[in-house]
């Protein structure tokens, strides 16, 4: 490897379990250790939810977590102006990404990307005008890898996973000295994981969202939670120590997200010669709506003029008009307060283990806000 899980441990190797049989292989570039744990997890989860809901999916990692994740659908305007495609004419894979990306593109800055199928031309002429810093997939079309692997003058990962690798039964670790074992997680994620619905009704595209919150947070570094909404995850909540805190990171998440689909916000009109990502940071911060002085008079520069103010009310609106959201938690809610968090953000589904001391009153609360409410009976946490 480069080197370890910073620059100054220079001593690190990969290695696989067995001998001449790797999950990944290295086709370009010279991964760290975060790399591989990056392509490891990514790869993962864009396998499985392709394998679950039947159709390509893309994932857009950052420090071994999800920023976003996404399925191949419909491109909005806020992402086709953004990045300059036709949403008429985008393939499904590109899709994915784009839509994944979008999740959180303050995050995804310098991500490392998968996709669950080969990477084609449109894909790979896309990864060249973002800023990403590696690519997992189970193949590229012919030219496609050549292409990638120039690159960042050649630092751009390019990784090739094998689609029939079977991982083994138990999976182990070494810290401080200590070596842990256990049994790779063995459930799949299924129709029958979310069949438990105890309050309300689940409609088909929750179901669909519901199944793809799962897969994301089996790979999403606990505690972890979940907004999805069209096949796309809205904001993904990652290591945080108290959940409801985690419930209203990734609801913030999700309020940027659809603010920035605001007309204001999304017409915004910048000099020539402003970046992609800075218009897109700027999107963020106006929304944000906490600008210092200095950011103030950076962003007229940016637009040539003043901003557009998004006041109290008309963010009151505009969220408002957000629903249909659906949210998944890898532990069980230990309180309401999860829920009554999540229903500010336009959650209509929820699915959650259960089995809390206070089950029921999550259960009271989703009822009381017309949440439906499916039980999975499956923690997913993540280390």
């Amino acid at each position: 490897m480069r080197y370890g899980m910073n620059p100054q441990q220079t001593a690190a190797e990969a290695a696989p379990v067995h001998p001449g049989c790797p999950p990944l292989k290295v086709l370009s570039g010279i991964p760290s250790y975060i790399n591989w744990l990056d392509a490891l997890n990514a790869w993962q989860l864009v396998r499985e939810a392709a394998a679950v809901l039947g159709v390509p999916a893309a994932t857009s990692f950052k420090h071994v977590s999800p920023a976003g994740a996404a399925l191949a659908g419909p491109v909005d305007e806020a992402v086709a102006r953004l990045h300059g495609v036709d949403p008429a004419t985008v393939g499904p894979l590109t899709s994915a990404y784009l839509r994944a990306r979008d999740g959180d593109p303050k995050s995804s800055y310098g991500d490392f990307a998968a996709v669950s199928h080969e990477v084609d031309a449109e894909l790979a002429e896309l990864l060249g005008r973002v800023v990403c810093d590696g690519i997992v997939a189970p193949g590229y079309a012919p030219g496609v890898a050549g292409t990638l692997s120039r690159k960042k003058n050649g630092t751009f990962l390019v990784m090739e996973a094998d689609p029939d690798f079977t991982a083994p039964a138990a999976e182990s670790r070494e810290v401080f000295g200590l070596r842990l074992s256990q049994e790779r997680d063995p459930v799949p994620v299924s129709d029958e994981v979310i069949a438990d619905v105890v309050s309300g009704e689940v409609p088909a595209a929750s179901h669909r969202d519901l199944l793809l919150g799962l897969v994301v947070l089996r790979r999403t570094q606990s505690n972890a939670v979940c907004y999805l909404k069209d096949g796309m995850a809205l904001g993904i909540g990652a290591g945080q120590q108290s959940r409801v805190d985690c419930t209203r990171l990734a609801g913030a998440k999700t309020d940027t997200w659809w603010l920035r689909r605001h007309p204001l916000v999304r017409d915004l009109a910048f000099r020539t010669g402003i970046r992609r990502q800075e218009r897109i940071n700027w999107q963020i911060r106006l929304v944000e709506g906490d600008l210092t002085a200095d950011e103030l008079d950076r962003c007229r520069d940016a637009l040539g003029g003043e901003p557009p103010e998004l006041d109290a009310a008309l963010r009151t609106e505009w969220l408002g008009r957000l629903t249909g959201v659906s949210f998944v938690s890898d532990g069980s809610l230990p309180f309401r307060d999860n829920v009554d968090h999540a229903r500010r953000h336009g959650v209509t589904c929820i699915a959650e283990p259960g089995g809390s001391i206070r089950s029921d009153e999550v259960a009271e609360a989703c009822r009381a806000h017309g949440i439906a409410l499916a039980r999975t009976g499956l923690r997913l946490f993540h280390h």
